[in-house]
């Protein structure tokens, strides 16, 4: 099975109009403020995992600084996976920031079927994941229903890009710290944590941490999967494309051009993904 964890869509309605809402929401103006960055329907992303070979397809919430944009979304991922059961699976886009109504946010969202909440996207969502004070509600209704998080990870190194910002490897591992017992999957290779994996104390904290490679090619040369795999191991990674930002079968070419052994592509191209969504 093949299993894309990372991709987004949005309701035509707000693709038709994004003029609109990129000055309501931070995030939202950050990524896709440019009327050239891609945005795709549930049923577009469907269609290009028929073509690409994808099983299920994992629908991120963005990191959205609106409260109400952010539920009309939801509702749109709700209805979306439970149109295409078995193919989607979805996490809600909430604000820790919120407080408790990012708990409530996410309760709701666990109670209509989603699996778990983010992308998270601090600098725009005006949040410190490192901040325990911040983080507890909605870590409190995570650690309720089981929800997995996603968090959006940036490198403290290298060239700029939308949506660059500081929730690198350092904050990430802090949430880690305060928060041991919660799945944390780290998009965008956690901003290079994995290679700080080669201090003791880091690869300790890691039971619990997942890397997915979403727009990998944009960030790392390919060798990146050879050199993180001994870091972290097989069972650490996760295929991820950042659809519609890219075609899942980029990614998949990478994967398939690399040296990693059969079970361990396995692994990486949706075993362990089964395994986090308990399929």
């Amino acid at each position: 099975m093949i299993i894309d964890f990372h991709t987004h869509v949005f309701p035509e309605w707000l693709r038709d109009r994004r003029d609109r809402y990129v000055s309501r929401d931070a995030t939202f103006g950050e990524l896709y403020g440019n009327p050239r960055a891609r945005m795709a329907t549930a049923e577009e992303l469907v269609a290009v995992m028929e073509a690409d070979g994808v099983d299920l397809a994992v629908v991120i919430g963005l990191g959205w600084s609106d409260e109400g944009l952010a539920r009309d979304m939801n509702d749109y991922i709700i209805e979306a996976v439970r149109r295409h059961r078995g193919r989607l699976a979805g996490f809600a886009g909430v604000n820790p920031a919120w407080g408790s109504a990012a708990a409530r946010e996410a309760d709701r969202c666990a109670e209509a079927g989603l699996a778990g909440v983010g992308e998270l996207h601090p600098d725009t969502q005006g949040f410190d994941m490192g901040e325990a004070g911040v983080m507890a509600p909605m870590v409190e209704a995570v650690r309720h229903h089981g929800l997995i998080v996603t968090a959006h990870s940036s490198e403290p190194v290298g060239h700029l890009y939308p949506g660059k910002g500081s929730n690198g490897p350092g904050t990430l591992w802090r949430f880690i710290g305060n928060y041991p017992d919660v799945t944390l999957v780290c998009a965008h290779w956690g901003g290079g944590l994995p290679f700080y994996s080669l201090m003791p104390e880091v690869a300790d904290s890691l039971e619990n941490v997942y890397f997915d490679t979403a727009a990998s090619p944009l960030l790392y040369a390919p060798r990146v999967f050879e050199a993180a795999l001994p870091l972290v191991g097989a069972g650490r990674i996760l295929l991820g494309s950042d659809f519609a930002l890219m075609r899942p079968r980029r990614l998949l070419a990478q994967i398939e051009g690399s040296t990693l052994s059969a079970a361990e592509r396995a692994a990486v191209l949706g075993g362990n993904a089964a395994r986090l969504l308990r399929l």
